[in-house]
C-alpha cells in the first residue's frame, strides 16, 4: 500500500461542474432537491455551496450541450460522473426528485439504488444512507 504524499500547493478545496443548456434550471432543480442555498447566480454560472466541506457544484450553461446518453452505446455521449445522494426514504425521495422535473432511468442496476435523470439529462442515484 503506498503512502499519501502531501500537496502543500493544494489548498484543499474543490469543486464539480455540471453543464446544461440552462445553467441556471439546473441550478434551481438541485437547490430545491438538496436544499441548499445557491452561492452565485447568474444566468449563464451558478455555484451551490456543500454545506460542512471544502467543495461546491457549481452550474455551467454550453451553447452545444449535449446530455448523456444512460446506459451509452458505442459513439454516444457517455455519462462522466454522477452525483450519488444519500436519502433516509428511497420512495419519497425519488417522488420528491420527479415533482422538481427528475425522470426516471429506464435502465436501473441495482434493486436499492435509483437512477434518475436531472432535467439536463445528467443520471444522478438516490440510495438509502444507513449512517
Amino acid at each position: 500500500m503506498s503512502q499519501i504524499e502531501e500537496r502543500p500547493h493544494l489548498s484543499g478545496w474543490i469543486g464539480t461542474v455540471l453543464s446544461a443548456s440552462d445553467a441556471r434550471q439546473l441550478a434551481y432543480f438541485y437547490r430545491d432537491l438538496l436544499g441548499w442555498p445557491l452561492a452565485s447566480d447568474e444566468p449563464d454560472w451558478c455555484t451551490m455551496q456543500i454545506p460542512g466541506a471544502r467543495a461546491n457544484l457549481a452550474f455551467s450553461s454550453e451553447e452545444n450541450y449535449a446530455p448523456p446518453v444512460w446506459p451509452n452505446g458505442p459513439g454516444e455521449a457517455h455519462m462522466q460522473l454522477h452525483l450519488d445522494i444519500g436519502v433516509r426514504d428511497l420512495d419519497a425521495a425519488v417522488a420528491d426528485a420527479q415533482r422538481l422535473g427528475a425522470r426516471f432511468a429506464d435502465f436501473q442496476p441495482q434493486d436499492d439504488v435509483r437512477v434518475l435523470l436531472d432535467p439536463a439529462g445528467h443520471p444522478f442515484c438516490l440510495y438509502v444512507d444507513t449512517d
